[in-house]
């Protein structure tokens, strides 16, 4: 009896810890689910000035390593870890941007994206 109890723990556990997260660009990628991952910031900049300024910044950090214009998300690697930069306007002349970050295994990195958003916010100055 112990022993099943034991195996059905560890099923359960394997079934919990494993997920799927969604990315700025709307696919779902293999990782932890459940995690803060993205931070938001708004500017009272056009839409082409801020996405320039992220992509600037993504350039500076790391690699650059997709730029969709169409859905305006920039994808990049920054000390190994994974970055969606989703730019999109709110309102006229108001532009928010929304950075997702994750580690190696699909855990959540919220750091690095204050510090990318920190840096596109400095940029934008």
């Amino acid at each position: 009896m112990k022993k099943l109890l034991a195996v059905i723990a560890v099923a359960l556990g394997a079934t919990l810890g494993a997920g799927c997260y969604k990315s700025q660009e709307g696919t779902y990628k293999a990782g932890v689910p459940f995690s803060k991952d993205t931070i938001e910031g708004r500017y009272e900049r056009p839409v082409e000035q801020v996405y320039a300024a992220a992509r600037a910044v993504l350039e500076f950090n790391g690699a650059l390593t997709g730029d969709n214009v169409t859905s305006r998300v920039l994808t990049g690697n920054v000390n190994g870890r994974k970055l969606w930069v989703r730019v999109d306007e709110v309102e006229p002349r108001i532009t928010r941007v929304l950075v997702q970050a994750r580690r190696s295994g699909g855990r959540a990195d919220i750091d690095l994206a204050a510090e990318i958003n920190t840096q596109i916010a400095l940029r934008l100055r």
